[in-house]
């Protein structure tokens, strides 16, 4: 019998995961609510605890994972950098998600998603085995980037669609000037939150190559006027002015 893997929050995506573990044949347990993950933890001895909570709770659940689960950690949440397990003084294996996946819906491949850390092989073969697309990345270096990337991805589309709604293939093909400057503001607060400098050009090329790849995926979800937001507070904390977000937070 292989070692479980525990899922904390089994929402659209932690029901992915899940599905691709049990698809290779191990258990997986489940952490909801109202589960005391320190007590499971005396009791469950896991292969990997997969992390599925939405972005506004990962810090809290990291503040609470059992001593003896730390270093099987396996993190997914969108906006994610280096700072935010760094800080727990934690080394986690890590996916930056290029599929969708909602209520009522298959989910929906953008790209492969690219993992890395200890056991980034297991995590690419539990989502191949359902035929979601993974790769797994050579260094924490090619991680960095990719993590950028969904940042800029993301953060670009929502931001943009607050103020023109549509697609991203829209967005890139009518409001082209409108991406490119969200873009280029929302890179230079990645490399505020980083302490690194990006190379700007492969970034929009990437994110168009990920447009391109959904070119119907709608801009503006539910997160977005939230996102525009947390991006602002992030920039004022860094001394940094970011007028184009600025203007769009003004015209909502």
């Amino acid at each position: 019998m292989k070692n479980p893997v525990v899922v904390v929050g089994i929402g659209e995506m932690g029901s992915v995961f899940a599905r691709g573990f049990l698809r290779l044949g191990f258990p997986v347990y489940p952490v909801v609510r109202d589960t005391d993950m320190a007590e499971m933890a005396t009791q469950v001895e896991p292969e990997l605890v997969v992390v599925a909570v939405a972005e506004n709770d990962i810090q809290t659940v990291l503040e609470e994972i059992p001593r003896p689960w730390r270093n099987k950690l396996v993190l997914l949440q969108n906006e994610l950098l280096p700072g935010d397990w760094t800080r727990h003084n934690l080394e986690p294996t890590v996916i930056s998600v290029w599929f969708e996946k909602k209520k009522g819906m298959d989910s929906k491949v953008i790209l492969p998603s690219p993992v890395y850390g200890r056991h980034a092989q297991l995590v690419a073969d539990a989502l191949n085995a359902i035929d979601i697309a993974a790769r797994v990345l050579a260094s924490d270096e090619d991680l960095l980037f990719e993590l950028v990337l969904k940042n800029v991805y993301i953060l670009t589309a929502n931001v943009s669609g607050l103020q023109t709604g549509g697609t991203v293939g829209e967005l890139w093909s009518r409001h082209q000037d409108i991406a490119a400057a969200v873009a280029g503001e929302i890179i230079q607060l990645q490399e505020k939150l980083t302490g690194r400098a990006f190379d700007s050009t492969r970034l929009v090329e990437a994110m168009v190559h990920a447009f391109e790849g959904d070119p119907e995926h709608g801009c503006r979800g539910r997160s977005a006027a939230a996102r525009l937001e947390r991006a602002l507070k992030l920039a004022d904390q860094h001394g940094l002015d970011l007028p184009q977000l600025k203007h769009i937070a003004s015209i909502q």
